[in-house]
């Protein structure tokens, strides 16, 4: 099993301690987003690799050294500021945490996610062009690999279509982005790809893959694992994974967030949550139904 630690929340930015307390107790109850009385428990040693991603990974630096099991850890680090990413730490403390993650698990086991792309007055394409430029070479020699991704449009982003103002991007545009890309991941020991993108920017120097493919996973566990569909209308070749976090309860509250699309239900869950309970969100209830979940 590999348990991704997540793509519905920012665990580790906002709940690394009662992440810490399961992993030593040795199990997590997740209640299933679209059936919320059934809850699967996950067993810690039935974890093959633990696949973080997050855009703060301060928090559980210091704890890295206690998992007996490899780990693939995203960070997701864009040009941003505050109207875009309130609640984001400064982004020279991320930077300094992506080098010592890369110190301790290794390069090959970090990457960046400069996602998402997109454009408008404030941020135009010199402005991402620099951004990503002076990125690579802060992190050359702890980061081999950066994902990009585009602006999609969630929920969440048609509410707040008044913050982000988006253009919409056409073919010199994804050139100029793909060839700017490309030279400054090139110049800095790295590589840039896109993960299940209509525009993949092949032809400029990307690379089309996968942010967790099966060769991956079978080099990290010795172990095969099946591919997953995670997105409506479409295939991601990415494996199969178990996400244990839960929609609305990331305090980040960036506005192209896809996890969330209620703010008033992310202060409310906040609330909600117990560094002591086995679940994310709240306790376990007399009427769930618990099964273990072992793949």
């Amino acid at each position: 099993m590999i348990l991704f630690i997540s793509g519905r929340t920012d665990i580790v930015a906002f709940y690394t301690k009662w992440f810490m307390n399961r992993y030593h107790e040795g199990f997590v109850d997740v209640r299933n987003p679209f059936n919320p009385k059934l809850v699967s428990r996950i067993n810690f040693k039935d974890v093959d690799m633990y696949f973080f991603c997050t855009k703060n990974p301060l928090p559980i630096i210091k704890y890295l050294k206690e998992f007996d099991k490899p780990i693939l850890f995203h960070v997701t680090l864009t040009g941003y500021k505050k109207d875009i990413e309130p609640n984001v730490i400064d982004k020279t403390k991320i930077i300094e945490g992506i080098k010592e993650i890369s110190r301790i698990i290794g390069s090959d086991n970090i990457v960046v996610r400069y996602d998402p792309i997109f454009i408008n007055n404030k941020y135009t394409l010199e402005y991402h062009k620099k951004v990503f430029r002076r990125m690579c070479g802060l992190l050359n020699g702890y980061v081999k690999r950066i994902i990009v991704s585009f602006l999609d449009n969630y929920k969440n982003v048609e509410k707040n279509i008044t913050y982000l103002r988006p253009k919409v991007l056409d073919e010199s545009d994804y050139q100029e982005i793909g060839l700017s890309f490309s030279e400054s991941a090139r110049l800095n020991g790295m590589v840039v790809q896109t993960c299940f993108e209509n525009r993949t920017l092949e032809e400029y120097g990307f690379v089309k893959g996968e942010c967790l493919s099966q060769e991956l996973a079978f080099k990290m566990t010795g172990k095969k694992y099946r591919k997953q569909v995670v997105r409506k209308g479409g295939y991601c070749q990415c494996c199969q994974m178990v996400d244990i976090g839960a929609y609305n309860t990331c305090k980040h509250l960036c506005k192209y967030c896809y996890a969330n699309y209620d703010e008033i239900m992310v202060d409310n869950n906040y609330l909600l949550h117990n560094d002591d309970s086995t679940m994310l969100i709240g306790n376990i209830n007399s009427d769930d139904v618990i099964k273990e979940r072992v793949k």
